[in-house]
């Protein structure tokens, strides 16, 4: 078994807390948990015998680790390796044993210090028959051995080798489950240079990581930034050719994808959407043409829906050539009312739309959008010698979308229709039916490419076969979920039956897919089946965050010394939900409270780390709240 082809199929790097390293100070499991949902279907899908995605196994000593359950972790994998010593390959026996090197290193602070040079001598014989077992060609076997030997104390002499680990995965970071990983990597290179005293080695690296100084507090590993200047960026910035001088793929230059398609005629280049805002529009097409200087103008642009990062652009191909035509569905002008009414002021710090499509964005960029073409129903376009066709759908994440079909290769341009949130999170939008009415028709093309909105997207659902896997799904999902729903329980009660299908088990490739859908999914079932009275009293009282403060502070008589001590022991527990929610309260009583401030930065911190690159809106919301910034990455120079 090789594993390194399914790593490559990891969605934009799932594996964001692969080594929380920067948390080995000594915090004990506590004894009282809320309620995991991730960790619970992670230990359920990997409790099913040896993992055929190796994806699964990082992702649950992720969780492990974010939940601070390091002694469970070291204990399941323990029982784990012992009880499938004879089934594993060893490729997989190397995966096994490095992910429980992790939580062993991690756990090394709360060994006791008569046992702890033992405990780690064992931990690094674990990563020297890991590297034997993998025959020291498994990227991920190796940027463990890298980072863990990085952050060993000198006595243990393994500085040198941490070098030679992580010079090797720099070399081959096309290996990597995803190029986020490099950022990783130049970190540890800093802090090992660090060490050695080698300061100008140690102040490169440190800034092509991206992190301020070597008191980082979390671990990010997914190619994923955001500022409130450029906004939310999906990955590494770059020109993909996905049919050579013919059809591209601009990506990493903001929120968006772009997409570009040079006529049969070569007299017309046709755009797929316009992105978010003129000037990252202009900057995708720069790029392009830097690169290939000879392509034809701009004369059409098909637009998959109507969302803001999809039309915000257009008015910079408006102004490179004022007859190019835009086409968009009939009925966009239905779906723009929603996402107009939304509230992005900056003072509403959740929904910080400069957090998402960066500080030059304005609402009018979509208000003044005007189309050429209208389509209500099937059509066949043809542009410069090249055949479109395109196809209306009922949902998905909008009621607009239009699917763009290029017969020719056989490649389907589907907009955002398979978007996990079944329609923005906080708008009133989208169709689960319709989503499964458009997968049908995504089908009955046949095609075999499938490019997405947004490159995450792309790598999730890269097949049609896929996509029926996923319809099947979350059909049975559905159901399930209106049945809780049906039965009186509320939202937190239905995510706690930890629902999974049962035939899901016995299909590797759908467990980190069904993962990133369910949660979001059950929140949008539930949403449009239990109206606006809810069976935990949401919707029937008005009570709001000061009128919990006030429970806290006037009724339980919680001074702030009492609730700061509080908040540590659930950041301790890894009930970082929990102590968020909690601070939002506490904060309404004491607004200048420098220590619950302290507190908050911290607990979303983690909170942006637990769901770095497994939800990313969760992880640019968490980021505006607290002003945290993730620099783009860039990736080293070949040699």
């Amino acid at each position: 078994m090789n594993p390194e082809p399914m790593f490559r199929l990891f969605p934009k790097s799932l594996f964001y807390l692969i080594l929380l390293i920067l948390s080995c100070s000594a915090t004990h499991d506590l004894p009282y948990k809320t309620y995991h949902s991730e960790l619970e279907y992670l230990k359920k899908v990997n409790s099913v015998g040896p993992a055929g995605n190796p994806q699964i196994i990082f992702l649950l000593m992720a969780q492990y680790l974010n939940a601070n359950q390091k002694e469970a972790g070291i204990q399941f994998f323990t029982s784990f390796i012992k009880k499938y010593d004879k089934q594993l390959s060893l490729p997989q026996k190397s995966l096994y044993l490095s992910a429980l090197a992790v939580l062993r290193a991690i756990h090394a602070p709360n060994i006791p210090l008569l046992s702890r040079i033992e405990w780690v001598e064992k931990t690094i014989d674990m990563l020297e028959k890991a590297k034997e077992y993998s025959k020291n060609q498994i990227y991920v076997v190796r940027w463990i051995r890298g980072i863990i030997f990085a952050r060993l104390p000198e006595r243990f002499k393994t500085a040198e080798l941490a070098i030679k680990e992580l010079n090797w995965c720099m070399d081959h970071i096309s290996k990597a489950p995803d190029p986020g990983w490099i950022r990783e990597t130049y970190y540890h290179l800093a802090l090992v240079y660090h060490k050695q005293k080698k300061h100008q080695l140690a102040k490169r690296y440190l800034g092509l990581s991206g992190y301020p100084d070597f008191n980082k507090k979390i671990t990010h590993t997914s190619s994923y930034s955001v500022n409130g200047r450029s906004g939310f960026i999906f990955g590494l910035r770059q020109l993909k050719e996905i049919v050579a001088n013919k059809v591209f793929l601009l990506t990493g230059f903001e929120f968006t994808e772009h997409y570009f398609i040079v006529s049969d005629d070569r007299k017309h280049l046709i755009a797929i959407d316009a992105g978010t805002r003129p000037d990252t529009a202009r900057a995708a097409h720069e790029y392009l043409l830097k690169r290939h200087p000879n392509l034809p103008p701009v004369t059409t642009v098909f637009f998959t829906h109507s969302h803001w990062d999809h039309i915000g652009g257009y008015s910079y191909y408006r102004k490179l050539n004022p007859e190019v035509k835009f086409y968009i569905r009939d009925n966009y002008r239905q779906e723009m009312r929603r996402v107009l009414n939304l509230n992005w002021k900056p003072e509403n710090t959740s929904f910080n739309i400069k957090y998402f499509f960066g500080s030059k964005f304005r609402m009018d960029f979509i208000k003044k959008f005007k189309p050429d073409i209208k389509i209500a129903k099937r059509n066949k376009v043809t542009v410069g010698g090249t055949q479109f066709e395109l196809v209306p759908i009922p949902g998905g994440e909008t009621l607009d979308g239009l699917f763009i079909y290029m017969p020719k290769f056989s490649i389907l341009f589907a907009g955002d229709f398979a978007m996990p949130y079944i329609g923005a999170p906080f708008v009133e939008e989208g169709s689960i039916l319709g989503l499964f009415e458009a997968i049908d028709i995504a089908a009955s093309l046949k095609p075999k490419i499938l490019l997405h909105g947004h490159s995450t997207l792309s790598t999730l659902y890269h097949s049609i076969t896929i996509l029926k896997k996923l319809k099947r799904l979350l059909t049975w999902l559905y159901h399930e979920t209106n049945k809780s729903v049906s039965l009186g329980m509320s939202r937190a009660a239905i995510h706690k039956k930890n629902l999974i299908p049962p035939f899901l088990l016995n299909d590797p490739d759908m467990h980190v897919i069904y993962l990133v859908a369910r949660e979001n999914f059950i929140n949008r079932v539930y949403d449009k089946a239990v109206g606006y009275w809810e069976s935990n009293l949401d919707g029937i009282d008005h009570l709001g965050q000061n009128d919990f403060g006030t429970l806290l502070t006037h009724y339980l008589g919680l001074n702030e010394g009492q609730i700061g001590d509080a908040v540590e022991k659930m950041i301790r527990s890894g009930d970082h939900e929990l102590a968020a929610r909690t601070l939002s309260w506490s904060l309404t009583q004491y607004p200048n409270s420098l220590k619950l401030k302290k507190l908050k930065h911290q607990t979303y911190l983690k909170l942006k780390e637990k769901y770095s690159s497994f939800n990313p809106f969760k992880f640019i919301i968490y980021s505006s709240i607290i002003k945290h910034e993730t620099p783009q990455i860039t990736l080293p120079k070949s040699k």
